[in-house]
């Protein structure tokens, strides 16, 4: 059977030229309320879920998205492949502000968020060596080649705790660990479609040199704003591409991603907490059957 595709970015992903039957649908979480309803519809036939990270109109700060809840309604849905697309500072002179990033690892410097659908009575341990999942990976590389899309292919996000940006000294010590680029937003949210056990992958879209380049020492929100507003129309091209692709693979049951909690759990059954388990249904029912 297949999946659906779901999208978190910002609005101007949204207005793709042939999605049909679109409506927003409001969908509950054990785990509170979620960013905005998902705009649900069809591209092709294939059934696409977006949702607004940041809600309509950009309401809520990086600190304060429910994470949570945002992936638990996803999986609720039927989603069972993500694509975030998101803003990010550059901290390499090649990329620069306009260029597009696949990233394939995260460096996670956030620390006021919470960052599992697990706890105390139903503790899971699962695996991010490689956060994000390649095939879908691949699938955005061959759409970007494809559309005509400037994307690197590789790149480390760090991910900051936000929402001010970073100090000229911390913009330097993120340089010097190898960072190619910063943002607030994909953690905890590639952790938590991992225990989700769905396919993630991250489009990052460079809006501006970070503090450490001599010309952008002080870089502003109508400056980032011109630049995002710039890469919306790219965003959207590469979306529609990549949607076929992602809905035509017939290999994606057999990706790992979909089977990260099959050794994860570590509580024994017996000794599981009944509410969370009831909780978990969405997110973890697969491996907490009986």
């Amino acid at each position: 059977m297949q999946g659906k595709i779901g999208i978190i970015g910002g609005s101007g992903v949204y207005d793709i030229d042939g999605l049909e039957n679109k409506r927003w649908e409001k969908v509950g979480s054990p785990f509170g309320s979620p960013s905005d309803a998902l705009l649900c519809g069809e591209l092709n036939g294939i059934q696409l879920v977006f949702l607004p990270r940041h809600g309509r109109g950009h309401k809520i700060p990086p600190s304060e998205i429910n994470f949570r809840a945002n992936i638990d309604v996803l999986k609720r849905t039927g989603v069972t492949d993500v694509i975030s697309v998101s803003a990010v500072g550059s901290l390499r002179e090649d990329l620069a502000p306009g260029a597009f990033v696949i990233v394939d690892q995260f460096i996670d410097r956030t620390f006021a968020r919470e960052k599992s659908f697990f706890g105390s009575g139903m503790v899971a341990h699962v695996s991010m060596a490689h956060p994000v999942c390649r095939r879908l990976g691949d699938h955005l590389e061959n759409a970007a080649k494809e559309a005509g899309i400037n994307a690197v292919r590789g790149g480390t996000y760090l991910v900051m705790e936000g929402p001010q940006f970073s100090s000229l000294a911390e913009s330097k010590l993120y340089r010097q660990w190898g960072c190619d680029i910063i943002g607030m937003t994909n953690m905890p949210e590639a952790k938590l479609a991992r225990e989700a056990e769905l396919c993630y992958a991250t489009v990052a879209m460079v809006t501006d040199y970070d503090c450490w380049h001599p010309d952008h020492d002080h870089v502003t929100v109508d400056q980032i704003i011109k630049v995002l507003l710039e890469n919306a129309d790219k965003a959207k091209t590469l979306v529609k591409q990549v949607v076929p692709r992602v809905g035509g693979d017939a290999k994606a049951c057999d990706c790992g991603c979909r089977s990260a909690l099959q050794y994860a759990l570590i509580t024994a059954p017996e000794a599981r907490d009944v509410a969370m388990k009831e909780k978990l249904q969405a997110i973890a029912g697969r491996v907490l059957k009986g």
